[in-house]
């Protein structure tokens, strides 16, 4: 089983050699009509391209801010929820109990604070005949201040306590998809332990690093074309230069928006951006070809080559791969013509080199 993949790179290496290996003298039959592309240059314009990932402006992930179990799980990945929609339900018991003892506390406190105030109004008026002592009427101020204090830190406690019993009810801060989900039913959870992500698909941008070099170049002339994973190109909605350079990595990031897209990109895919003021000089400009013209053998990469009607097996090395398409960082030049079915272009590279071997003999 292990023999299998040498044995497979060790054919099309002689099948790469049998290509330049004919017989100068010999006649070879011409090859018959195969589907054939030259090969151009990726992505529209010049400049040079840089690699981001797609995020949205607007993300949260909710975690716990309460304990107890999870008790209803309203929604999953990938479903779309309104702006305080009711995510997920964690049971309340605990919380409901704490908040009803303080409420019955809230009420004593509030009795006893009243009947101070009412203490304190009696010796107040006791006071101006002289039936009481300015002693006493001092003592029922200090009592009426106390219970007042008393029915204040109450309320506190409940509205603390109805904070806490409302955080048993997860809801959506903003209209959006749920991206992830930490938790299933039944669970059990802490204060801190992650239950959901939601991001609004309608605010997507993407954060590149360029060299300091050439942020000034960008910063001047923002026009910029991205390549999202999916072979689409689009113009960004506007570009930020950010003012300062990294320390560290001497580059300077740069966020890209996106237009609003439908549909739109999911966050987490890479994308190309290609600034058109970047120097020439310094872009790497890549070759794209479909990628069903490779022909993959293993590890080894490779395409047929039409070239003065013979076909040429090509070692490539390869790049990201984008849709449909393929990049080549090496192994093809611009305005090369290949073969985009390598079943056809081997099937009929086999019969020519059948025919040419049989008229030889």
């Amino acid at each position: 089983m292990h023999s299998s993949k040498p044995i497979l790179i060790l054919a099309l290496t002689a099948l790469l050699a049998a290509c330049g290996s004919h017989d100068k003298g010999a006649r070879v039959p011409p090859l018959p009509e195969l589907p054939t592309l030259e090969v151009g240059v990726a992505g529209a314009g010049s400049g040079q391209a840089w690699d981001g990932v797609v995020e949205a402006v607007q993300r949260a992930d909710l975690a716990a801010q309460t304990s107890g179990r999870v008790a209803q799980l309203a929604v999953d990945v990938n479903d779309r929820v309104a702006a305080d929609a009711v995510l997920l339900r964690i049971t309340a018991a605990e919380q409901d109990a704490a908040l009803n003892t303080a409420r019955a506390q809230l009420r004593a406190a509030e009795a006893g604070a009243a009947e101070a105030q009412t203490q304190y109004a009696r010796y107040e008026s006791l006071s101006n005949s002289n039936h009481v002592s300015r002693a006493q009427l001092d003592q029922a101020r200090a009592a009426r201040n106390t219970a007042a204090a008393l029915r204040d830190a109450a309320r506190a406690q409940v509205a603390q306590l109805a904070q806490q019993a409302s955080y048993t009810v997860v809801r959506a801060p903003f209209a959006g998809i749920i991206a992830r989900r930490s938790v299933e039913p039944g669970e059990t959870v802490a204060p801190g332990q992650p239950l959901l992500a939601i991001y609004a698909p309608q605010e997507l941008r993407i954060e590149v690093a360029v060299p300091q070099t050439q942020a000034d170049a960008i910063r001047a002339d923002p026009r910029a074309h991205v390549r999202l994973a999916d072979g689409r190109v689009l113009a960004p909605a506007r570009v930020i230069v950010f003012p300062a350079a990294d320390a560290a990595s001497h580059s300077v990031n740069v966020r890209v928006l996106l237009p609003a897209l439908d549909p739109p990109p999911a966050p987490g895919t890479t994308a190309k951006v290609v600034f058109e003021a970047a120097a020439a000089a310094e872009s790497s400009a890549l070759l794209q070809i479909p990628a069903s013209a490779v022909a993959q053998r293993g590890e080894l990469s490779a395409v047929y080559v039409l070239a003065d009607g013979q076909l040429l097996l090509r070692q490539l090395r390869l790049g990201a791969r984008q849709g449909a398409q393929v990049e080549v960082i090496s192994g093809l030049r611009p305005g090369e013509r290949i073969v985009t079915d390598p079943v056809a272009a081997m099937q009929a590279l086999i019969a020519q080199r059948a025919a040419a071997g049989t008229r030889h003999d």
